[in-house]
């Protein structure tokens, strides 16, 4: 594949450390040395300054747009437009009438669209997948989830405290992955409530967020995501009839990735108990790319598209909005 990097910030540098064999062909920032470290640990493209013309190179085959949230919608609407499949950071869009308006657009689109959720390709999630498709932890019951970093010196004045640009706070931020991975595991959240709040850090919007949803089965997501966990932290366990799976951390600063398996005997008591530990890289970018790209060239569902995300953003606007909820 040829592709274009919109977006040349630390997730535009990760993406572009995971193209391997593919072929870098222009990078695009408004400041045009990052776009110039882009091509660099590429060993290839052209750094430049306009998007537009980015993504109307007529070499460029695949757009991957990891801007700030106010553009990640308007680019990969363009890009879709000029007949370029995309594969757009989450949350995609930064309100649900953007993510709407996309949506559409990808419904009546020659060229296909992913969505940027790469914790379900980290070694832990595959494997709990694996597992739970398995049968082995029976009907699943409910999961809880926690996800949550300490920010930095300055946070509150970066453009994710600033709602125009971010769409929302730690729920849009952290919050995102979160929702996703309890709709993979659970399916559709019908039923949601929840709260934001901002205990510490002085900008307009949350730095905490509580969520319970729950699907047509009354099974139930209790999650919490916040900037003020101090130590990164990931943790998520998922409860079966017969069978109990929990991650914690997620390699780096989060610590290292481990899934432990506790599945329940007949005469009940202590569990059988399965342990994985994943100190290796983080190779979710890298596998996440090339599974879009099997999808381009073939009919298997993309893991993780511009569905998934529209069903991310009703769930975060009806916290938003609890009271004049309107989306079909």
């Amino acid at each position: 594949m040829n592709i274009a990097i919109i977006g040349c910030g630390l997730i535009g540098l990760k993406r572009a450390k995971a193209l391997r064999e593919h072929k870098l062909i222009v990078a695009c920032d408004p400041l045009l040395e990052r776009a110039q470290k882009i091509c660099s640990v590429a060993g290839c493209g052209e750094a430049i300054t306009d998007w537009k013309e980015a993504v109307r190179r007529p070499q460029v085959e695949l757009v991957i747009v990891s801007t700030s949230n106010n553009w990640l919608g308007p680019i990969s609407l363009y890009a879709l437009e000029q007949d370029k499949h995309v594969l757009v950071e989450k949350p995609a869009a930064c309100s649900l009438d953007q993510i709407c308006i996309l949506r559409k657009k990808a419904e009546s689109s020659s060229t296909k669209i992913k969505v940027g959720f790469n914790l379900r390709y980290h070694p832990a999630l595959m494997k709990a997948r694996e597992i739970v498709d398995s049968g082995v932890m029976g009907e699943l019951m409910f999961l809880r989830g926690r996800y949550g970093h300490g920010g930095r010196v300055g946070y509150d004045k970066e453009w994710r405290a600033q709602p125009e640009i971010s769409g929302g706070g730690e729920l849009v931020d952290q919050g995102v992955h979160m929702i996703d991975l309890a709709r993979w595991f659970l399916g559709d959240l019908v039923t949601v409530e929840g709260k934001t709040a901002t205990y510490f850090w002085d900008m307009p919007v949350e730095d905490n967020a509580f969520l319970c949803l729950s699907t047509r089965k009354d099974q139930v997501a209790w999650l919490q995501v916040s900037c003020t966990e101090w130590k990164n932290m990931f943790s998520l366990e998922i409860y079966g009839k017969t069978g109990k799976i929990q991650i914690d951390g997620l390699g780096g600063s989060y610590g290292t990735e481990k899934l432990t398996y506790y599945q329940m005997l007949a005469e009940m008591g202590p569990p059988q108990t399965s342990v994985w530990e994943y100190p290796g890289e983080d190779r979710s970018w890298s596998l996440e790319l090339e599974d879009f790209i099997r999808s381009i060239s073939s009919k298997k569902r993309i893991n993780g598209d511009i569905n998934d995300a529209y069903e991310v953003w009703k769930v975060v606007d009806q916290i938003y909005h609890p009271k004049g909820w309107a989306h079909e």
